[in-house]
C-alpha cells in the first residue's frame, strides 16, 4: 500500500468573530431583550403552574392538616423555587451582557460563536496552524477567514 499521498480528515474548532457595529449592536440587543422576555413569561407561567397545582393538592385532600399533603406542597414548592433561582441567574446573565455589549467600541472583535468544519491533513502540514482558523463577520458577511484552510 502507497502511502506517499495520504491524508487524513480531521474536525476542528473553527472561532467565528464579530467586528462590533452599530447595527450589530442593536440586533445583539434585540436577541437578549427577547430572551429577557420570553423568561419573565416562563417564570410566570412557572408561577401560575405551581399555583394551581398547590391548590389541586388541597383540593383533594379531605384533611388540610394531612402531613403527607403539606410534604408534597413543600416539595412542590422546593421545586418551583429552584427553577425560578435558575431562570433568575439566566436573567442576571443577559442583563450582565447588555451592559457589557454597551461597553464595547466600535471596530473592536469579540467572540461570537465556535463551530467545526472538516479539514485535510497531509504529511507536511502543520497542525497547529491548520488547527488555528477564525471567521470574521462584519453584520453578518464574511469580512475575514484567518488560518491555513
Amino acid at each position: 500500500m502507497d502511502y506517499t499521498n495520504a491524508s487524513l480528515l480531521l474536525k476542528r474548532p473553527v472561532t467565528i468573530k464579530a467586528i462590533v457595529t452599530a447595527q450589530w449592536k442593536e440586533e445583539v440587543n434585540q436577541q437578549l431583550q427577547q430572551q429577557l422576555t420570553q423568561l419573565d413569561q416562563q417564570m410566570q407561567q412557572l408561577e401560575m403552574q405551581g399555583k394551581r397545582t398547590i391548590e389541586e393538592i388541597s383540593k383533594q385532600a379531605q384533611d388540610p392538616a394531612n402531613l403527607q399533603m403539606k410534604k408534597q406542597v413543600e416539595n412542590i414548592q422546593g421545586q418551583v423555587n429552584q427553577k425560578k433561582a435558575e431562570m433568575l441567574e439566566k436573567k442576571n446573565n443577559f442583563l450582565q451582557q447588555l451592559q457589557q455589549i454597551q461597553l464595547l467600541d466600535l471596530d473592536q472583535e469579540v467572540v461570537q460563536a465556535q463551530m467545526e468544519s472538516f479539514f485535510r491533513l497531509e504529511k507536511g502540514d502543520n497542525l497547529v496552524r491548520k488547527l488555528n482558523v477564525e471567521v470574521v463577520l462584519r453584520d453578518g458577511v464574511v469580512e475575514d477567514i484567518r488560518g491555513d484552510l
